[in-house]
């Protein structure tokens, strides 16, 4: 079974790809084609929207499932006189919203996604600058740093701290362990003031293996013997250390993240 998904927004279509996204996952028996078009910002693009909606729809013989999260009203309208199922994202919480609340909505475009905020933009740059000056041990100074991830090379650090430091503001640092350290068993001296900042990312070493046979094919670093051995010997090492460790083998970026920083009670807003 197909059908056509129409992420649709007067901002950026983060939004509405976001939550639509979620929906669609929910039924894994449908292959959706699925189309963003983001900045529909005036009548003209919304009836250009309409004409492709109603071509899809022709074309599918089934109408298209569209998740709306246009803010202008009359804008909206012309999309919903459309031949698809529309989905209203803000139609659906907004009213209830104003009754709860007691006061009325500001429609304004981008809130979410814009520069509304631009202290908070800022925090957020800020900490992915940082994510990267102290991504890979490039600088071991920890003392401003939220949280500093240790693990094996290639076992997920880098991408989990840019994402916390994108959607958070996380100032998230990362080390990876050095044969030497995996023979010590024991974090290095400049970590060891931070443990209680310290969070071990561990993975399956068949993964590990596979993953660095793309970086670096028939090579001992990605030995399927050489990855048994960091990963065992890591995981030692962090237990011995007292840090929680996660495993990165079957878990996206964002739910990685979020388990760290909910065990580590890290609250910060979702930019």
């Amino acid at each position: 079974m197909q059908r056509t998904v129409f992420f649709i927004s007067d901002g950026t279509a983060i939004t509405s790809e976001t939550v639509g996204h979620s929906l669609i996952t929910q039924f894994p028996d449908v292959d959706f084609r699925q189309v963003r078009i983001p900045f529909v910002g005036d009548t003209a693009k919304a009836e250009d929207v309409v004409r492709r909606i109603n071509q899809s729809a022709a074309e599918d013989g089934a109408p298209p499932i569209v998740f709306n999260s246009i803010v202008d009203e009359e804008i909206s309208a012309i999309v919903t006189s459309s031949d698809g199922v529309i989905l209203d994202l803000f139609a659906a919480f907004l009213d209830k919203m104003e009754e709860a609340l007691g006061v009325s909505r500001h429609a304004s475009v981008g809130q979410a996604h814009g520069l509304a905020n631009l202290e908070r933009y800022e925090e957020r740059m800020e900490a992915t600058s940082y994510a990267l000056s102290h991504d890979d041990g490039i600088s071991t100074s920890y003392e401003n740093s939220d949280l500093i991830l240790v693990g094996v090379s290639r076992s997920g650090k880098t991408p989990t701290c840019l994402y916390m430091a994108l959607h958070f503001g996380v100032k998230a640092a990362n080390y990876p362990l050095t044969q030497n350290d995996l023979e010590k068993q024991v974090l290095p001296a400049f970590l060891r003031p931070f443990k209680h900042k310290v969070v071990g990312l561990t993975i399956d070493a068949d993964r590990l293996s596979q993953i660095r046979e793309t970086r670096r094919p028939d090579s001992r670093y990605a030995s399927l013997k050489q990855c048994h051995w960091e990963v065992e010997a890591a995981e030692s090492l962090l237990r011995m250390a007292g840090a929680p460790v996660f495993h990165t083998t079957h878990s996206s970026i964002e739910e990685i993240a979020s388990r760290i920083l909910a065990k580590l009670g890290v609250q910060r807003e979702m930019f």
